[in-house]
């Protein structure tokens, strides 16, 4: 309780889910929350968010997408948005699990498009490393996974007690903080993209959550899962924000090592979520890459 307190989380999440757009489904760790658009007929797509923005980190290509021809299924991991916070560790296991259940229980079906962002990368290369017979293609949107030196500040969340500490006296701040280094501060978008990530911060659980994906490793932990991924042979799309922090552009170099079809394409003036700041540059790159499996059947 006192933690709580702490951290501001005032609120069930379920408070949060009335009246909200999408919908919800009870899977073996909990609630799910998610929003399928298209038409049912149409070829499928599944978005994968990262660490801690909730699926509307996908808007504009969601919207694309859909308008495209695409039936497109987006939601929030456990942990984040309006999905359950379930007392469990937070690591790759989970949301495996939640992708597995989540298609299934929805009829999704396959073999469907797969895209991943950020920690999101690491969950789709992982679930297409065991399902590849479920994956046509995977996008890859800055991905994390590959080992590289965390900030002094992450460090030190790593750090039983210290790390819950850290996070209630400062983690809202850090997190807004985060929220302009993934955008960039002078982002026309950036007060509508706070207002949208503020909400989830009132509910119980969320940095709880936040620790232990941290602490589980998943965040560097893509490498062997990269791998497979490239000696499957499937058509892989990487994208990149040439002046992303968060990830740095820099470790391309190395997943295109571990992943030689895929198709690369720098960012420029974008950040660590390139769709998002610039849609109208990476949208036509998407839509053009998930219409080659149509041209190739004529």
């Amino acid at each position: 309780m006192i933690l709580r307190a702490v951290y501001g989380e005032v609120e069930p999440v379920e408070r949060g889910r009335k009246g909200a757009e999408g919908a919800f489904i009870r899977l073996s760790d909990g609630i799910t929350h998610y929003e399928l658009g298209g038409e049912s007929s149409a070829p499928p797509v599944v978005l994968v968010h990262g660490f801690s923005v909730p699926c509307f980190i996908w808007d504009p290509t969601f919207e694309a997408l859909t308008k495209a021809g695409f039936r497109v299924l987006r939601y929030d991991l456990f942990g984040r948005g309006l999905s359950d916070r379930p007392p469990v560790r937070y690591d790759k296991a989970l949301f495996l699990r939640q992708l597995e259940e989540l298609i299934e229980a929805l009829a999704l079906p396959r073999p469907f498009a797969l895209f991943g962002l950020s920690m999101g990368g690491v969950i789709a290369a992982a679930f297409t490393a065991a399902h590849a017979d479920l994956v046509r293609r995977l996008v890859l949107i800055d991905p994390a996974g590959l080992p590289y030196p965390l900030l002094l500040r992450m460090r030190l969340l790593l750090v039983p007690v210290l790390g819950e500490l850290l996070m209630g006296f400062f983690g809202r701040r850090t997190l807004i903080r985060g929220l302009r280094d993934d955008l960039g501060a002078e982002h026309p978008a950036l007060a509508h993209y706070e207002a949208r990530y503020r909400p989830q911060m009132r509910y119980f659980g969320f940095r709880r959550a936040l620790l232990s994906t941290l602490r589980s490793g998943l965040l560097r932990s893509g490498e062997a899962d990269f791998a497979r991924v490239g000696a499957l042979g499937l058509p892989v799309l990487l994208i990149w924000g040439e002046e992303d922090e968060v990830v740095p552009f820099a470790l391309h170099r190395a997943l295109l090592r571990l992943i030689p079809q895929a198709e690369f394409h720098p960012i420029p003036r974008a950040g660590h979520i390139p769709h998002y700041a610039r849609p109208e540059v990476v949208n036509p790159i998407l839509l053009d890459f998930l219409r080659r499996d149509d041209e190739a059947h004529r």
